[in-house]
């Protein structure tokens, strides 16, 4: 059963990792080269899909990686997966106090109807972005780890 739930855990916070990177280095670079309008019109309506969807994977990662802290508890999986539950909860933290009220005002932005510092605000959530990334990817490695060494 461990190896299963670590299986599923590595798997479940690998494509939130692999998500998460690709909106950072990819999307986000592609829709800040557009023209203004489409440019806020695509990361709008990025927001609004992503932030429907990104709270049940955020907290369902961090669900699994702490039930393989438990379940792997007192071998030697135990601490990476607990500091990569930590992590992953660092994550949560971050989305919800820095990320999500800049997200939530920028979803509902328009081509025709953004307010002047725009560019700014999406500047501010893209440089906390990168650090929401590297956060879910070192509790990314550190879930396979534990599941490597049990």
């Amino acid at each position: 059963m461990i190896p299963a739930l670590a299986v599923i855990t590595g798997t479940v916070v690998g494509l939130m990792a692999g998500v998460e990177f690709a909106v950072a280095f990819v999307f986000n670079p592609i829709m800040t080269a557009l023209p203004i309008g489409p440019s806020i019109d695509a990361r709008a309506h990025g927001g609004r899909m992503l932030g429907r969807a990104m709270p049940f994977w955020y907290f369902g990662s961090l669900i699994f990686a702490v039930l393989l802290a438990v379940f792997t508890w007192g071998t030697a999986a135990a601490a990476s997966a607990l500091v990569g539950a930590a992590l992953l909860a660092v994550s949560v933290i971050m989305s919800i106090t820095l990320l999500v009220p800049i997200n939530n005002r920028s979803k509902t932005w328009t081509a025709q109807e953004h307010p002047a510092d725009w560019r700014e605000q999406f500047r501010r959530w893209d440089g906390l972005h990168y650090a929401r990334v590297a956060v879910v990817v070192a509790g990314f490695v550190l879930v396979l780890v534990a599941g490597v060494v049990l």
